[in-house]
């Protein structure tokens, strides 16, 4: 028996451009890693898997797998974490650990597409497609063969662009990412 909707945060990158894993990065007090489990619960999703690879955390909350091949990118990290889903979960809500500025109100709101239907729902903001992702238990195998490298579900999206709602969620959230030092204090700053 199926049911709810789980949610998965990709969490296992090196940070190479950033000089530290951005899992472990504070953030108004808090690790990215805690805020991204954080955004997922307050969003409606239990479970929440967390994908960890060239940093380990204790976290609270959630269920941690590891990605031994983290360097190849975001794909594998992308396929370890569908893998290590329950099989309970109907669909799960794909957030990305660097973006402090999205909100629970937009995984509510992707959930919501989905009860309403939808088996892709994509946050936009200014009309672009942003993350995070929801993503129907129907098209997991899809999503995890297409992911390589240093994509996550883009190919999926690009491929099906007939089953994409988009979500619009610039009244409630932010997509600016910490890529960079300087991303980080702009961040911290606002």
């Amino acid at each position: 028996m199926r049911s709810g909707s789980a949610g998965l945060l990709l969490a296992a990158g090196s940070g190479s451009r950033l000089g530290t894993p951005k899992a472990l990065v504070e953030f108004r007090g808090e690790r990215l890693v805690d805020r991204g489990i954080r955004l997922l619960h307050d969003g409606g999703c239990h479970p929440v898997v967390v994908v960890l690879g060239a940093a380990t955390a204790q976290v609270r909350g959630a269920v941690t797998v590891c990605n031994p091949d983290w360097r190849s990118g975001m794909g594998s990290s992308l396929r370890v974490g569908l893998g290590a889903l329950p099989d309970g979960a109907e669909h799960v809500v794909i957030a990305l650990v660097d973006q402090p500025f999205i909100g629970p109100k937009v995984v509510e709101r992707l959930i919501r597409a989905a009860r309403d239907g939808a088996s892709v729902a994509v946050a936009t903001y200014g009309g672009a497609r942003r993350n995070p992702v929801l993503i129907a238990r129907e098209h997991f195998e899809e999503v995890a063969g297409l992911a390589t490298g240093d994509t996550g579900a883009r190919p999926f999206l690009r491929a099906h662009p007939e089953l994409v709602v988009a979500v619009p969620c610039d009244d409630i959230g932010d997509p600016a990412d910490i890529d960079t030092p300087a991303d980080l204090s702009a961040l911290r700053a606002r």
